[in-house]
């Protein structure tokens, strides 16, 4: 998961007129020498720790070296690492390290977390401006994270491990950024790990809880599929939802085993449905752009199919549109089969900026799902609501379907509703709810499964407080 801090945000970051011992400087034009590598940096950090000194670790990540490398070359991206090797040593004035790849690791002996915030911000003065090798220019866009010792870390791997959060924070704000490993990150790390951990017994535990998202129909003006949710409750930390702990569960290599799981729970879901005469269309899963990489993915939806007898049509795998940014052939591929075996797919958070709209032209998809955002904006900015529009008409002409999530609102139906989308998703028409709630609820009319529902919104907002307040 990705965090971010504005570089003026931390009142310990403006520090007062001192003598800073650096002195900015502008790059060394002349080639500079290899710095040392990786296990030459790893002595260094273990030996200041050993030390009780005190100072900051800098770390400094060349965000887009890989497509500099790919448009001009690698002779011309080799010249320009030196350039860049050249200027941190002149700039930094202590060993600069190559830790690995495109990565510098910098001891800040000394320093306050104030100086080697304006150290860093000179750094990234000059990436703000074009690097020249061989007459030619080009932009190449970095990160810097801090970390104080001691501190937060006692080893070398900690403070590196401190450094990479920082790091990770930074290019979310965009590019050329400085964070500082500080309590507020330090937070959201332990978070993230707590999390981590329980993911690891929260399955032979049987500690998930499975929720289903019911859809409205506006053609049949009734429920007729749902979206299959995730939530665990965290002693220390509360109500935890999918949205969160999937994303770290694909960060600690737990992703496949927890949407395996999933995977299991939705074709047991259809296969009761089935018996128990209910009308619906289909159930959905969102999976994970990392199971289309598991050799055994689709050995296991097979199985799941088989398992259960779910008649083709009644599985609907949502694929995130990231998906689409890598081995485009294979997904396609794997698309194929998948649509062979009878399953719908469909393409989630649709215009989130990951592909193009071309994208879909190429696709073995049924149905697209708007990005929520778009929901809310259509309240806050007048323009969104012909963006939505226009990809629903979009969509009809190109025979997809469309479903909106995230509705929250009246005025967010009415608009959908004038536009013909013809499904619709969010806390407006029903909260995330159980199998047995789903029994009742699908097939049924708002008016029909209101009592259900208002039931249920109140018992969550009941739970929000109480998460709130803890």
């Amino acid at each position: 998961m990705l965090w971010f801090q504005k570089k003026t945000d931390e009142a310990n970051h403006a520090s007062p007129e001192v003598d800073y011992p650096f002195a900015p400087k502008e790059p060394d034009t002349a080639a500079a020498d290899e710095p040392p590598g990786r296990q030459a940096c790893l002595n260094h950090i273990q030996d200041t720790l050993r030390s009780n000194s005190r100072g900051v670790m800098l770390k400094l990540y060349l965000e887009n070296f890989k497509q500099l490398n790919e448009i001009f070359g690698y002779d011309y991206c080799e010249a320009l690492l030196s350039k860049i090797i050249g200027y941190l040593k002149e700039t930094i004035q202590r060993p600069v390290y190559r830790y690995i790849g495109v990565e510098f690791i910098a001891v800040l002996d000394g320093y306050t977390q104030g100086q080697a915030t304006a150290l860093a911000e000179t750094i990234l003065e000059q990436f703000d401006h074009v690097w020249k090798v061989e007459d030619t220019d080009c932009l190449c866009s970095a990160q810097i994270g801090l970390c104080c010792y001691p501190g937060y870390a006692s080893s070398p791997q900690e403070i590196l491990k401190c450094l990479d959060a920082a790091i990770v924070k930074s290019s979310e704000r965009g590019p050329n950024q400085v964070t500082c490993y500080d309590t507020t990150l330090h937070t959201l790390v332990i978070r993230k790990q707590t999390i981590a951990r329980y993911l690891k017994t929260a399955l032979s535990n049987q500690e998930i809880e499975v929720r289903y998202r019911p859809t409205f129909n506006t053609s049949t003006g009734r429920f007729t599929k749902a979206e299959f949710y995730m939530r665990i409750f965290i002693k220390g930390i509360g109500m935890v939802g999918a949205n969160e702990f999937l994303p770290i569960a694909e960060d600690s290599g737990q992703i496949r085993a927890v949407e395996y799981f999933a995977l299991n729970q939705v074709g047991r879901c259809i296969a009761d449905l089935i018996s128990k005469g209910k009308d619906f269309e289909s159930i959905s899963l969102p999976i994970s752009p990392i199971l289309f990489l598991q050799e055994d993915f689709l050995d296991e939806v097979k199985r799941v199919l088989d398992t259960y007898h779910i008649p083709a049509g009644k599985l609907t795998l949502e694929i995130e549109e990231s998906a689409l940014t890598s081995a485009s052939l294979a997904m396609n591929m794997m698309l194929q089969e998948l649509r062979e075996l009878g399953i719908e797919l469909v393409l989630n958070n649709f215009v989130s900026g990951y592909s193009s709209i071309t994208s879909i032209l190429d696709l073995p998809i049924n149905a697209l799902k708007l990005e929520r955002s778009f929901m809310c904006q259509m309240e806050t900015n007048s323009k969104s609501i012909f963006i939505v529009e226009g990809l629903i008409h979009i969509a009809k002409n190109l025979d997809l379907s469309v479903i909106a999530e995230g509705v929250e609102t009246a005025q967010q139906v009415n608009a959908l509703t004038r536009f013909a989308c013809p499904y619709q998703q969010g806390f407006y028409f029903s909260p995330t709810v159980t199998e047995d709630i789903l029994m009742d609820v699908l097939g049924s009319t708002p008016e029909e499964s209101r009592p259900i529902i208002t039931k249920e919104k109140e018992i969550m907002r009941r739970s929000l407080v109480t998460n709130l307040s803890a």
